[in-house]
């Protein structure tokens, strides 16, 4: 047994439920380590005191330094301290935080900038046995008189879980220090440590952040005319302070001469709008983030420049087989986490040689639904099965960390069992039966009865139509009824999944300029076997006719169905005398009047194409502007040989504002007055996934 005397103090949090009972998040103290590779030492419990003593495997933890145990040991339940660690670049970020540094916590179900001032011992000082947490008290930046200006109003501690975002500086001298000095405050069980250099120069203003000569002149050296509508951009206040955001809008407002542009910022801004500048509205977005100011202010988001032959690699996540259990499920991302778990540049899944198909599929798979988590259940896959790899390092590092790095894309392209699937472009429906089929050997999501015959298995279903079967600017919900009817085919059940492809052939043919994405798709008239509504009276229907479908007199494109009654007064028309309506499978014994049980479906994802590459739209929540963009390629770091891709995730409130429209609103709409992302939503719509409302 070697024993830790005489060096420097171990640390670990555990990662995996321990045989002796310890759960994953406690953090320990290692005062010796067996022959056999385990652990003997302390867990310290609540308040930071000695809780309990024994063993613990080294592969069961983690190891930390005493900064981060104290930092972790303040956060709780112990489960959000392994979600904190597995976002290396943020949790690096916090345990090297310096005075005045800013941050932005999530404070009261809201998101507010602070400047940190110091960090809080908070336990027993000098008790044997006793790990002093660590907290921050910060200050909370004020914007109603001008954005981001500093005020002395004070916030309770902060754990380092509450901080969400940190605006890095690049000052050479920036070298926190860890000398703990006692400053004698009276309150209990609570000091404050010196540990924090001040980032301002003597002469400077506090509250200012001064950046590095070289890269404040590298920054300084790109013209503003390279940024254009979605790039990332910052503006600097009269203050030094410097927010962020995603330029939505450039151009000449209203009552001014030069150009301005619109920014999305990443945090809210109580002085800011929704989009609106003066009495018109330039795009739309969450109130309190749209900020206008003269394009010369605006400059490219240092946080993601490289100075010339540098180029940045992406921070390597820990071992994702060390903080996750694989035998546990993550769950989706909560829509109140989205923004500070998913939004940003180096989010979602990276993108890398040809995987952009396989990319956006995943992301629309897994973000927010659950409609999928059975595959993982119903596989037979060894532990380091292609299920096993799914789960484990992209759904469950997709929905806890945020970012999927292409590593662990390309190790699962590589067991699909298809060379070409890790090198060349593929579309979404040949990879979605491939992994479904025969690769998880799931059963087909989508059973379909035609003419009658046997219901046959499907994992998509292809919208087929003619182009005037329809109007110029059609929905999801009238291309499928329309396909459906005019093939014969009708739901042998209810789907908890319905994916549908639009009717276009190729990256390039599209038969419609622009399709609708019906956000609810009612699939009750297509249904077999199923109570249907009669078209003109309410009543239980027995008739179907396709002839009638398209009767200018009988609001052609919608279903017809009719009770006995109504069948028989319809066809005494001269013009529908040719009419052979067909008789409806319907459950015996149903009353007349009995009212028919609505079936319908949600839409949570759409993947798009344009030009070769896909993205997708997320809907991450009830909320109907809670709508995210996913871009696995959306920027590119260093050379082709060298750099990496950069993925992003953008907020797209606008998305769900259209979508609350009525259909006739949507289809009469001016799409060129519309953003980016409305555009993109409606003429490139490729994919429509749908599950289950219940």
């Amino acid at each position: 047994m070697e024993l830790n005397e005489g060096k420097q103090e171990r640390y670990f949090i555990v990662v995996r439920r321990s045989k002796k009972g310890l759960s994953r998040g406690s953090i320990g103290r290692a005062d010796a380590e067996t022959a056999a590779g385990d652990l003997i030492g302390m867990v310290y419990g609540g308040g930071g005191s000695a809780k309990s003593s024994g063993t613990v495997k080294k592969q069961d933890t983690y190891p930390l330094t005493r900064h981060q145990a104290q930092l972790l040991l303040f956060v709780s339940p112990a489960s959000r301290r392994l979600e904190l660690m597995c976002n290396v670049q943020l949790f690096s970020a916090i345990c090297a935080l310096a005075q005045d540094d800013l941050v932005v916590v999530k404070h009261k179900k809201d998101f507010q900038p602070c400047l940190v001032k110091n960090l809080i011992q908070i336990g027993k000082k000098d008790k044997p046995g006793v790990l002093q947490m660590l907290g921050f008290e910060l200050d909370f930046v004020d914007t109603q008189h001008d954005i981001l200006s500093k005020t002395t109003v004070p916030l309770p501690f902060f754990s380092a879980a509450d901080i969400v975002q940190v605006a890095p500086s690049h000052l050479n001298t920036r070298q926190p220090l860890r000398d703990i000095i006692d400053l004698g405050l009276k309150r209990k069980a609570v000091s404050r440590i010196n540990s924090m250099p001040a980032l301002n120069s003597r002469n400077a203003k506090k509250g200012s952040i001064i950046l590095n000569t070289d890269v404040s002149s590298t920054i300084q050296s790109l013209s503003h005319s390279s940024l254009e509508v979605g790039s990332m951009a910052e503006v600097i206040s009269l203050n030094g302070l410097t927010v962020f955001g995603v330029i939505r809008w450039i151009g000449v407002p209203e009552g001014k001469k030069n150009c301005w542009a619109g920014l999305e910022l990443d945090n809210e801004v109580t002085t800011c709008s929704d989009g609106t500048f003066g009495t018109k509205r330039y795009f739309t977005c969450e109130g309190n983030k749209a900020l206008f100011v003269p394009l010369t202010n605006c400059k490219p988001d240092s946080r993601f420049l490289f100075l010339p032959n540098e180029i940045p690699k992406p921070l390597e996540p820990p071992s994702i087989t060390l903080l996750e259990d694989l035998n546990e499920d993550v769950h989706p991302v909560a829509e109140q986490d989205v923004w500070s778990h998913l939004i940003g540049r180096m989010r979602g899944i990276q993108g890398h040689f040809n995987s952009c198909y396989l990319d956006a599929t995943l992301f629309s798979l897994f973000t927010s639904s659950v409609a999928f988590n059975r595959m993982f259940s119903t596989s037979e896959d060894s532990e380091e099965g292609i299920s096993h790899i799914l789960r484990r390092d992209i759904v469950n590092r997709l929905r806890r960390t945020g970012f999927v790095p292409a590593e662990s894309v390309m190790k699962f392209r590589e067991q699909l069992g298809c060379k070409s699937f890790a090198t060349e472009e593929k579309d979404p429906e040949e990879f979605i039966t491939l992994l479904l089929k025969h690769v998880l050997h799931i059963e087909p999501l989508l059973k379909i009865r035609s003419c009658g015959d046997l219901a046959q298995g499907a994992y998509t279903h292809q919208i087929i139509v003619e182009k005037n079967q329809v109007g110029a600017v059609p929905s999801v919900q009238q291309l499928l009824e329309m396909s459906f009817v005019s093939s014969d085919l009708k739901f042998e059940e209810i789907p908890s999944c319905l994916i549908v492809q639009m009717p276009r052939f190729g990256k390039k043919f599209k038969m419609f300029p622009k399709i609708i994405p019906s956000t609810e798709l009612d699939i009750t008239d297509i249904l077999h076997c199923s109570p249907r509504e009669c078209f003109l009276c309410g009543h239980l229907a027995e008739y179907e006719c396709v002839q009638c479908l398209m009767d200018h007199k009988l609001q052609p494109g919608k279903l017809k169905q009719y009770c006995t009654t109504c069948n028989t007064q319809v066809h005494i028309h001269s013009s529908r005398k040719e009419h052979t309506p067909q008789k409806l499978t319907v459950p015996d014994h149903l009353p007349e009047d009995a009212p028919v049980q609505r079936h319908q479906m949600q839409l949570f994802a759409v993947l798009c194409i344009n030009t070769s590459h896909y993205v997708s739209f997320v809907k991450y929540g009830p909320n109907p502007r809670s709508w995210i963009f996913f871009d696995s390629m959306a920027d590119r770091c260093g050379d082709d040989n060298n750099g990496y891709n950069v993925p992003v995730i953008r907020s797209c409130p606008e998305v769900g504002d259209f979508l609350s429209q009525s259909e006739e609103e949507m289809s009469t709409a001016d799409v060129s007055q519309s953003s980016e992302m409305v555009r993109r939503l409606l003429c490139d719509s490729y994919m429509c996934l749908y599950q289950r409302t219940e």
